[in-house]
This record gives structure tokens, C-alpha cells and sequence, in this order.
């Protein structure tokens, strides 16, 4: 198994390849889509809402918050969860820019 390199690239080419990486499953997506309905959450909200076990879906819970794209707040025994409105931002500069220099280019 080859050995990554990731100190070849930038911050922000690894932050966005580990954010696309946490966003690369359905589950996931349909989890922020959740948070974004609800506005937050806890995470038996989101079992009851998906038809997935607690664990999975605590895994999943677990691959967003690393990636930065939700965070989480302890309530008594349950963890709340939300959106991590930076990182979206992050990713609205991100795309936005790409979009510019497509815009902008002149080739085939």
C-alpha cells in the first residue's frame, strides 16, 4: 500500500480533499440535509430519521465532525449537533472561485 503524501499540497487542498472525502457517502449527505432542516439536532433525532442503526450512524456523525463541516455540543447524556457555518463559508469561497476561472478561460 503506497504511502500518502499529503505534505506535498497545501492546507487547503487537504482540507477541502477531507471534506469532499467525509462528503463521498449518501448517508452523510442526508445527514447535514437533515441538520439544515432542523437547524440542530440530536443524534436519536437523526436515528429516528434514517433508516440506519444508532452506531452507523454515529460513525458518520464521527467522519463530519472531523472533516469540520458539523460540530457538536454536549446536553446532558446526548450530544447536539449542528452545522459548522465556517467551513461552509470556507467552501462557498472555494467553489465560487473555481467557477470564476472556468468562467474566465479560453479553451477547448
Amino acid at each position: 500500500m503506497g504511502v500518502t503524501k499529503t505534505n506535498h499540497f497545501t492546507d487547503q487542498q487537504n482540507k477541502i480533499a477531507s471534506i469532499a472525502k467525509a462528503l463521498g457517502h449518501p448517508a452523510r449527505i442526508a445527514i447535514i440535509e437533515y441538520l439544515l432542516k432542523v437547524n440542530a439536532c440530536i443524534c436519536s433525532d437523526i436515528v429516528d430519521e434514517l433508516p440506519l442503526a444508532q452506531s452507523t450512524i454515529s460513525q458518520h456523525l464521527k467522519e463530519l465532525k472531523n472533516a469540520g463541516l458539523i460540530k457538536g455540543s454536549i446536553e446532558g447524556t446526548s450530544i447536539c449537533y449542528c452545522i459548522e457555518e465556517t467551513t461552509f463559508a470556507m467552501l462557498k469561497q472555494y467553489f465560487a472561485d473555481i467557477i470564476v476561472s472556468v468562467n474566465n478561460q479560453k479553451c477547448c
